[in-house]
């Protein structure tokens, strides 16, 4: 049965190849023919003369109906992880004489689902037909396609003829931003080094007590000292200053160790960790990169999107930057050992591997667990993590 279905798909491809009713035809004029030489009646010749006439008409319509129709694509809008791509496809009829009975059909990569098609009654001469449909995602990536099939079985139904156009497609799916409202690990980067000082010797300026960014309710483990007294008093709750704590030159870079070996659902939580921590840093006003192995540093919204659609693990090998805090995002704790002055980092554990777990206690850190969700966890607050740490 499959070779029968590779040899008919090779005829349709290459020239046609009979449908059902052909081939209903095709025995019917055979043997009126058989009959008409047993015979030697002419009616007999007639009509098997006439129903191979039909056939041979039906053959070459069918191959010359797919002759002269051009189909371009319309560029593919981006979206999220989640969303619908919207494909749309115009047919173009240069003939002078209509196109009927046509079927497109979208080779879309497997990924992506099986391939889509619709069927076209008419297009008139010198006319064109946009087909738009909409191709659910699940998961980010940049998926790639190149070919549209069209197939026609005019003008009686009795030949099918199938051609492929070249028909380019590049899809970009982003990954899932996570809405954050904090997260400790960005908001206390720069509190932890203006105690510390810059490791070139500048120390960092800090906000006094006029140089107030916002309020906000206290949260356990802020300390006591950024309560806002006054305005706590007024609205009857703890009210506390967040406070501008990183300087102008300051930069915050979000690394992603995509060089490494990864279990694919871990590392499609740590892109979307990426994406979130960014653009929650970019919301705070703070100057920030993104960094991947196969890329380099990368700034800006659109190409850090993009960047974090395309990247994968195991890319070639390149060395992190060390002239700025890193937010280091892994699933090899042994690489925590070695990261920038005022560094973060967010482990991803394989389930099976705990036991050589090794954490860089200088800097604090998230360890990830695989059975919570991911947003809270970017929120706890951060002395909770350190206390996770301390034996």
């Amino acid at each position: 049965m499959k070779i029968t279905k590779k040899i008919n798909y090779w005829l349709e491809t290459h020239a046609c190849a009979p449908a059902y009713s052909g081939w209903v035809l095709v025995g019917i004029s055979i043997c009126y023919l058989g009959a008409g030489i047993n015979t030697m009646a002419g009616w007999l010749y007639v009509i098997s003369g006439v129903s191979f006439a039909l056939l041979a008409i039906s053959a070459f319509m069918s191959v010359r109906s797919l002759v002269g129709i051009i189909v371009k694509r319309r560029p593919i809008a981006p979206v999220t992880a989640g969303d619908d791509l919207k494909i749309e496809i115009e047919v173009h009829n240069h003939r002078q004489q209509p196109v009927s009975l046509l079927q497109v059909r979208d080779i879309i990569p497997y990924v992506l689902g099986q391939p889509v098609q619709q069927s076209i009654e008419v297009i008139q001469p010198q006319d064109s037909y946009r087909w738009i449909y909409y191709l659910p995602t699940q998961r980010r990536g940049v998926y790639r396609w190149h070919r549209v099939e069209l197939a026609t079985g005019a003008p009686w139904g009795l030949f099918w003829c199938r051609r492929q156009r070249q028909c380019e497609a590049m899809a970009i799916v982003y990954p899932t931003v996570l809405s954050l409202n904090n997260c400790p690990l960005i908001d206390e980067i720069g509190q932890d080094d203006s105690h510390r000082g810059d490791p070139r010797g500048i120390p960092l300026q800090t906000a006094t007590t006029g140089l107030v960014r916002s309020l906000r309710p206290y949260r356990l483990g802020d300390s006591t000292r950024l309560i806002h007294w006054r305005t706590s008093a007024r609205y009857g709750e703890l009210r506390v200053r967040e406070l501008e704590v990183i300087t102008a030159g300051q930069e915050i870079i979000i690394a992603i160790d995509s060089s490494g070996q990864w279990e694919q659902e871990l590392f499609e939580q740590a892109v979307i960790t990426a994406a979130s921590l960014y653009f929650y840093a970019h919301k705070q006003k703070l100057q920030v990169q993104l960094w991947t192995a196969a890329t380099g540093l990368i700034k800006g919204d659109i190409p850090v999107l993009e960047t974090l659609a395309a990247t994968n693990p195991l890319e070639k090998n390149s060395i992190p930057p060390d002239h700025s805090p890193l937010i280091w995002l892994t699933q090899n704790s042994f690489t925590t050992s070695s990261l920038p002055f005022g560094s973060r980092w967010l482990l991803w554990q394989n389930p099976d591997s705990l036991a050589e777990t090794v954490i860089n206690r200088e800097y604090p850190g998230i360890i990830i667990q695989n059975e919570q969700e991911l947003q809270p966890q970017l929120q706890k607050a951060l002395s909770l993590f350190e206390s996770d740490f301390s034996d």
